[in-house]
């Protein structure tokens, strides 16, 4: 079935349908101007003249570069909050298209540059002819990559000054056929930390070993216990990664280095399994450190929580997208991925759901974080249309 054919057999939204094109200039003028975490100020600037001109109320500066727009219809008091990511990653983006990044050395290689198109596209239709009681919030978030916006947002007074009953969150993913959905409630996303530890030995001449206490072989040593954490101290029916990305040390071929630097991240759904990686960890660094005459300092940062779905709102969800694809191509009941998401954060303070988006499965799509990613501009609508319908299902007129 060719994506023409694809719409009409969905209940597409006909205005968000025309506005394909207008949406699509909108995405890849973000994309040829990305701006990474705490730093979108162009990209705000857009989406805050862009929500004025459709007649919504707009505040910004909202942990720095974030942006709501307020759109309240009818005498309902109900009032929900929809959420779209605004920044790029540090990748220097290897297509050729005339749209390609203008940034050396960033792009949106995750598809916020959609995400936020897609919510803009539904504030526009909903502005001029949303048939709902209440309010909409349309939440426009900086810093999703690693930094955490979602959490500032709130430490900012996100919640106070919009006080919604609830939250809801998409990401497109590559692989899943486009007009598809996927959402599950409970776990969806993974809670992600980071580790760093610094093995502190006694350097010396690389052809006189026995004088030296030898950080490299200590690190070693820790690495390989590492990875027995996950096989031997947590229940195999508990997912969890423990990934070791870095290893620096020395800078010469005949010696042997003071100290060096092991960093990684780990993932898992539960605080429990959380607790249980950062207690193994630290006492497996400072137990082999001891038996070999080094020292250490360990250091475990806990950065995003799971992104876990609460369960009334994600049967929700998942019957809004089942209106606007079809029943068989809504996935309810995905396996949860072991990436990260801060809309944990939102999740953690509201009630919510966070749902995924086909991006396409064709030949030559790649997955995201990919230099050579691109969000599919054919999903623009689908996703506005879902956004449509949900602001119009929850706060639907009486």
């Amino acid at each position: 079935m060719n994506f023409g054919l694809m719409l009409n057999a969905m209940k597409i939204i006909k205005e968000l349908e025309d506005l394909q094109e207008e949406m699509q200039d909108w995405r890849r003028d973000i994309h040829a101007h990305p701006e990474i975490a705490f730093e979108e100020h162009r990209t705000a600037k857009i989406v805050a003249e862009k929500l004025e001109s459709f007649g919504i109320e707009v505040e910004t500066g909202i942990a720095g570069t974030g942006v709501v727009g307020t759109l309240k219809k009818g005498m309902g008091n109900r009032s929900i909050g929809l959420r779209a990511d605004l920044d790029a990653l540090l990748i220097n983006e290897t297509n050729d298209f005339e749209y390609k990044s203008k940034t050396p050395g960033q792009m949106h290689a995750c598809g916020h540059d959609g995400h936020t198109t897609m919510l803009l596209g539904a504030a526009k239709y909903l502005s001029e002819q949303g048939n709902f009681d209440g309010t909409v919030n349309f939440i426009f978030q900086p810093a999703e990559e690693n930094e955490g916006g979602g959490r500032a947002m709130i430490e900012d007074g996100l919640f106070d000054k919009y006080p919604v009953e609830s939250v809801y969150g998409m990401h497109n993913i590559p692989g899943m056929p486009v007009a598809s959905f996927a959402i599950r409630p409970g776990p969806i996303m993974a809670a992600f930390d980071i580790f760093n530890l610094t093995i502190i030995g006694r350097g010396g001449h690389a052809a006189m070993p026995q004088t030296t206490v030898d950080p490299i072989i200590v690190g070693t040593k820790i690495i390989d216990a590492f990875q027995a954490i996950i096989s031997r101290s947590i229940d195999p029916q508990e997912p969890a990664v423990l990934s070791v990305t870095q290893f620096h040390g020395g800078d010469a071929y005949n010696v042997i280095p003071n100290q060096v630097e092991i960093k990684g991240c780990t993932r898992c759904f539960s605080p429990e399994v959380q607790k249980k990686l950062e207690d193994e960890m630290r006492l497996i660094s400072e137990s082999i450190c001891k038996a070999y005459g080094a020292d250490c300092e360990f250091h475990y940062e806990h950065r995003y929580p799971a992104t876990i779905n609460s369960e009334e709102e994600a049967h929700l969800a998942g019957r809004v997208a089942q209106e606007v694809v079809g029943e068989e191509r809504v996935n309810l009941s995905p396996k949860p991925a072991m990436g990260s998401e801060d809309f944990a954060y939102m999740l953690q303070e509201k009630p919510g759901s966070y749902i995924w988006i086909g991006n396409g499965d064709g030949e030559g799509s790649c997955m995201i974080h990919n230099p050579g990613y691109d969000f599919n501009d054919e999903i623009l609508p689908i996703g506005a249309t879902y956004w449509v319908k949900m602001a119009e299902e929850i706060l639907k007129p009486n």
